[in-house]
C-alpha cells in the first residue's frame, strides 16, 4: 500500500492537533481525549485506515512524552494496550462505515468502535493490569485509574465520535469536490 503526500500531510495536521490538545489533558481528560479520538476517526475516513493506525500508535507516545502520566510510567505495558484500543477504533469505523454505506454505516461504526476500545481497554488495562502492576504507593488511587481506563474511555470516544461527525459531514463534500 503506497500512502501519498497528501495522506502524510493530512496525518501530519491531525497529529499536530492531537499534540496541541494533549497539553490540555491535566486540564480534563474530557477535552483532550475527545480530539484525539475525533482525529483518528478522521484521519481513518480522510487519509485512509493504514493514516488512522499510524496515528493510533503515536498519539499514547506523544502523549506520554507531554504529560508524563505518573499511570504510564509506573505501568508502562499500558502504552501499547492504548494503541489497540484506538487502532480498534479506527478499524471499526474504517471497516463499518466501508460496509454499511451512508451515515447509518458511520455512525455504526464510530458506536461499535466506541464500545469495543472501551471493552478492551476495561478489561486488559483496568481489570488485568491495573491490579496486578500497580505499585503499593499508587493503589489509593486504582479505583480512579481503573475508570480511566475504561468508563471514561468509552465517553471521550463518543464524544469523539459525535465531533467527527459533525466534523466529517461538510469535510466528505469538500474532498469530493476536489477530487
Amino acid at each position: 500500500m503506497k500512502i501519498t503526500t497528501k495522506q502524510i500531510t493530512t496525518t501530519a495536521v491531525l497529529l499536530a492537533i492531537c499534540i496541541v490538545s494533549q497539553f490540555f489533558k491535566n486540564t480534563s481528560v474530557y477535552i483532550t481525549g475527545p480530539i484525539i479520538n475525533a482525529c483518528l476517526i478522521i484521519a481513518a475516513l480522510g487519509a485512509g485506515m493504514a493514516c488512522g493506525i499510524i496515528l493510533s500508535v503515536i498519539t499514547p507516545v506523544t502523549s506520554f512524552l507531554i504529560t508524563g502520566s505518573p499511570i504510564m510510567s509506573a505501568i508502562p505495558a499500558i502504552i501499547p494496550c492504548v494503541m489497540i484500543g484506538n487502532i480498534i477504533l479506527v478499524v471499526a469505523v474504517s471497516l463499518i462505515a466501508k460496509k454499511i454505506k451512508g451515515n447509518a454505516g458511520l455512525i455504526a461504526g464510530m458506536a461499535a468502535g466506541s464500545i469495543v476500545k472501551a471493552l478492551f481497554m476495561g478489561v486488559v488495562i483496568a481489570l488485568v493490569l491495573i491490579p496486578s502492576l500497580l505499585p503499593e504507593a499508587m493503589v489509593p488511587k486504582m479505583a480512579v485509574f481503573q475508570t480511566t481506563f475504561s468508563v471514561t474511555q468509552l465517553i471521550t470516544a463518543v464524544i469523539g465520535s459525535v465531533l467527527a461527525f459533525i466534523i466529517w459531514i461538510p469535510l466528505k463534500k469538500v474532498i469530493a469536490e476536489q477530487n
